[in-house]
This record gives structure tokens, sequence and C-alpha cells, in this order.
């Protein structure tokens, strides 16, 4: 199983906790041609080369979220599972006018393991919204309080905290299916 993180728009930057993760693991990230101005069918293909043959564990930030759910309800014998970090809403007044492809056909439920992290705080989606889209989506929520956008504007630095949600869900994963 091969880790892939999925920024949200704009890439995740030097100093958010995607990036410190990538720099001490075996951690592949998607790389869709722009970061700024995205396109659903290009981000979809940056995943499908970054997934390659491999069973891939999808840790998705922001509007990545909605994309990997798509995707993962598409293709779930490629997913082993879904750690989504600060999914935005797609109705909400800040979501991103470039985004609005990425928003459609989102009442699909992964068939795969998916834990969504929230901030009771983020601007780009309610708490109301997030706990909605985990009932859609038939996951479970973990809030992790008054944090903002969970980017590198939260001030999280690595995010211990999240690293270790991370590995708690992946132990679960294992646990399910050992290998």
């Amino acid at each position: 199983m091969r880790l892939v993180t999925m920024p949200g728009i704009g890439g995740s930057d030097e100093d958010h906790w995607q990036t410190l993760w990538e720099r001490e693991g075996d951690i592949t990230r998607f790389r869709p041609s722009s970061w700024d101005a995205p396109v659903y069918s290009d981000w979809i293909a940056a995943l499908e080369r970054s997934a390659a043959d491999d069973t891939v564990l999808i840790v998705a930030h922001s509007l990545s979220c909605l994309l990997a759910v798509r995707w993962a309800g598409a293709h779930p014998e490629r997913v082993a599972g879904l750690f989504l970090v600060a999914p935005p809403d797609p109705e909400g007044p800040r979501f991103p006018r470039q985004g609005h492809p990425f928003g459609a056909d989102l009442d699909v439920q992964p068939p795969v393991p998916a834990l969504l992290v929230t901030s009771d705080t983020d601007p780009y989606c309610t708490p109301e919204r997030a706990q909605f889209f985990a009932d859609v989506w038939r996951i479970p929520l973990v809030s992790v309080g008054r944090r903002g956008h969970l980017n590198s504007s939260s001030h999280l630095g690595d995010w211990q905290e999240g690293r270790n949600l991370l590995t708690a869900f992946t132990a679960g994963l294992h646990r399910r299916n050992p290998r």
C-alpha cells in the first residue's frame, strides 16, 4: 500500500503539514498541471498517475477530498482507504468558483474505509456541513476543535495530532486486510 497526498487549490506550501510529512516518509504527492486553476479531468489524470498500479491510501486536503471520494467510488479496488482533511463545502459562500466541477456527484458512499477530519472554525465548511458529508459518505468524523482550515495558516507545523489519527487509521486498515 502506497501513501498518496493530495493537496487542495494552491498546493501545499513549505509549511503545510502535507509537505512536512512528505519530507519524512515514502509518500507520493499527486501533481496536476495547475494547483491554482484546477481542471477536474487534469486532477483525475494526476491521481491516476500517482496511484499507478498500486493500492493507495489517499491523504487528501481541501478540494482534493471531493475528488478522492468520487475517485474511490469509481475505483475501490485501487484504494485502501481515504484520510480526508478539511473538505470545502461546494454550496458554501467561500467555495472557489474554479472548484465547482469538483462539487458535483458527492452523494457517493466510498466503498473503502475512510475518516473525515475537520475543524469547527473552518472558513470553507461549517461543522454542520462537515457532519452532512460524514453522514452522506457514511464515514466517521473527527473534529480537532477550533483550528481553521487545517493548513499552514493554522500553524499546525508537522501536525502531530493528524499524524496520530493517520497512524491509528492505518493500523485499522492493516487489521482489516493483513498482507
